[in-house]
């Protein structure tokens, strides 16, 4: 019997599911999984997730706050509450995600990251199985860099190019979570591609060289290739420390026996030191880079979208209860 490409690709690379549904992540049984608001928000339309939201509602008290801010309470307990469910089907970590709206701010993003964490602290978990996700803004940086240096580990997503993928080398987080797909379909519109081989995929080369520059280099930091379009994209990347999947992406890999060849191999270590990037250069590195200062604004604003989505559910739903 052939051995599936997803099995062969475990051999060289963490596999990591990018789901928030839990039949899903039972399912491939993945070593650790990832979470954003767009999937919680997905998650809570869930019917079999409705005890889920209840009880995380029922959890919040109500004295002193706002029907918005016992909302915003309610989101952030069953963010946590499906983290915990997630954790008992994975032996690893989960990457739960501040608020995005906060990404620009680096005092407001450690406060809410060790609220996340109290809150898993509440529920029996401890905070090395946790992953804070932080967007790859320069505060959002600084703001791991805060955690990290009090033992909090940090997932920064929305990584687009080398200024952000240094920045977070300089600041030692644990991991960084550049994005594939996005990067392809940037440069599709902006170039009016239909198609481009996978040797030429903007968004693989991208990861490749973050990767290949964190290995020459020593850089401690874990590469976490994301954003997958396809299955070619995700073997490409075969190698990689870890690489997160979306639930149909890992179907088709199961499916799939073609034998796969490792991608990624960490080159010897340079003797030359890699410069810290400052403030300056980093945003006028990002300004220069058309792709990735629009993606990461975008990706924001569509988390902060996700989380008004679900912040409306959620008032839908308790209408009654809010008004009592």
């Amino acid at each position: 019997m052939s051995t599936s490409a997803l099995d062969q690709l475990k051999q060289w690379t963490t596999v990591v599911a990018d789901s928030s549904d839990l039949d899903a992540i039972a399912k491939f049984r993945p070593l650790d999984a990832t979470t954003n608001p767009s999937l919680i928000t997905a998650a809570a339309k869930q019917i079999e997730n409705r005890a889920l939201i209840e009880s995380a509602f029922a959890e919040v008290d109500a004295t002193g706050l706002s029907t918005d801010a016992r909302i915003e309470a309610a989101i952030d307990i069953l963010t946590v509450k499906l983290g915990v469910e997630i954790l008992k089907l994975i032996d690893g970590r989960v990457s739960t995600e501040v608020d995005a709206s906060l990404s620009y701010d680096t005092a407001a993003t450690v406060k809410k990251a060790k609220e996340l964490l109290a809150l898993y602290a509440r529920y029996g978990i401890s905070s090395d199985r946790i992953l804070i996700k932080i967007a790859s803004t320069w505060e959002g940086i600084q703001a791991a860099r805060i955690l990290e240096s009090e033992g909090i580990h940090c997932n920064l997503t929305l990584l687009f190019n080398m200024a952000q993928a240094q920045a977070c080398a300089d600041a030692e987080v644990t991991l960084i979570s550049p994005f594939v797909g996005r990067i392809l379909d940037w440069y599709k519109k902006a170039e009016g591609v239909e198609h481009y081989p996978i040797e030429k995929d903007p968004g693989v080369l991208s990861v490749k060289a973050i990767y290949q520059h964190y290995k020459a280099h020593g850089i401690q930091t874990q590469v976490m290739g994301a954003s997958f379009r396809s299955i070619d994209q995700v073997l490409a990347l075969a190698g990689c420390d870890l690489l997160t999947i979306a639930p149909q992406l890992l179907e088709g890999l199961t499916q799939d026996t073609r034998k796969v060849e490792r991608a990624l191999v960490g080159s010897t270590e340079s003797t030359q030191a890699v410069e810290a990037i400052d403030e300056a250069t980093f945003r006028e590195r990002l300004e220069l880079d058309p792709m990735a200062s629009q993606l990461l604004q975008g990706g924001i604003e569509g988390f902060i979208q996700a989380r008004e989505q679900l912040h409306t559910l959620l008032a839908t739903t308790f209408a009654d209860a809010l008004s009592a």
